[in-house]
């Protein structure tokens, strides 16, 4: 099988290679995101694997038929960047990838101790030699609420990680686990709401859960409460987000996605001019954290994503399966 990747970094590479040797598979590796002016490159291939950056829509997806393409893989666990339906119609079968839940879950209890204990504003001051203390008063974990919208195999390894903390744990998810439920009290999304002091999202990005969190649904949140978001951006809408900070409802934002990062994150743009006012006027405020949609981001995740975005094209080819295939 031939496969065109796109989006490929260097710390895909050597995965990429010892995948291809492993599986026979000839693969052209590209930097660029894909679009329908480069779509004219997969001709010839059977395959084309992406990441997150570029929209696979029903165009692109057309190109990619016409010129052949059977297999479409995307080297993350999200997959709202491509249209499913379209890919379906067309003949084209799609898969994700998966890689073990530690790294974001590690990641999302992170932003929330930074959060609760100002540690931006913390490391500010030290940078120039400002060791005061006002302003810097945190919160003992075991003392607050803390919930968990999702519980999937990530949400739940956050469970599994607060459950050390000795804080009382709720969870909201459309249908209840049992996994999840030896760490938390499932409730309803009002009572989630009202009673948590810190809320962690780690849900799909749907048409319901778009804009979950919004001006209605920080409303009903406690003065001062906390978000961490390391799933999706678009799950909060950042007009709302904004003024919450503003108002001093949101107590501190921890942000590994936002709502607008798309051609952002991942990139170097220290000389650059970026047209986005609300994402960097968020990112200035003290008790803001944002990186770089970076909470995937382990050796072990990365050599997962590389594999599931080889190896799905060619099971996909060999069984008309895959573990991770969506349609």
């Amino acid at each position: 099988m031939r496969i065109y990747l796109y989006e490929v970094r260097p710390d895909e590479r050597e995965d990429i290679a010892r995948e291809c040797a492993r599986l026979g598979v000839e693969a052209y590796c590209s930097g660029d995101v894909p679009t329908w002016e480069n779509a004219g490159r997969t001709a010839g291939f059977e395959a084309v694997s992406v990441l997150g950056q570029g929209q696979i829509d029903r165009p692109l997806l057309e190109r990619y038929a016409a010129q052949g393409v059977r297999y479409l893989s995307t080297r993350t666990v999200g997959y709202d960047h491509i249209d499913l339906e379209a890919a379906h119609s067309l003949g084209i079968a799609v898969c994700n990838a998966c890689y073990p839940p530690d790294g974001v879950a590690d990641f999302a209890v992170m932003l929330m101790l930074m959060c609760l204990r100002h540690y931006k504003q913390a490391m500010w001051r030290g940078m120039v030699n400002d060791f005061s203390l006002e302003g810097l008063q945190g919160r003992d974990m075991s003392s607050l609420t803390v919930g968990v919208m999702g519980t999937g195999r990530i949400g739940t390894q956050v469970l599994k990680n607060l459950s050390g903390f000795g804080c009382r744990l709720l969870a909201w998810n459309r249908h209840e686990t049992a996994e999840a439920a030896r760490y938390a009290q499932f409730v309803d999304l009002d009572t989630l709401y009202r009673q948590c002091d810190v809320i962690s999202l780690h849900l799909p990005l749907t048409p319901a859960t778009r804009h979950i969190i919004d001006r209605d649904s920080l409303a009903r949140m406690k003065d001062g409460v906390v978000i961490v978001n390391c799933a999706r951006g678009e799950l909060t809408d950042i007009e709302a987000l904004v003024e919450g900070i503003e108002t001093l409802k949101i107590g501190a934002l921890g942000m590994d996605t936002i709502e607008g990062e798309t051609g952002i994150v991942h990139g170097d743009h220290r000389t650059d001019i970026l047209a986005n006012r609300n994402v960097f006027y968020l990112h200035q405020f003290r008790n803001v954290i944002m990186t770089q949609h970076m909470a995937f981001y382990t050796r072990e995740a990365v050599a997962s994503m590389v594999r599931c975005g080889i190896e799905g094209p060619v099971e996909m080819a060999r069984t008309g399966a895959y573990r991770t295939r969506l349609v």
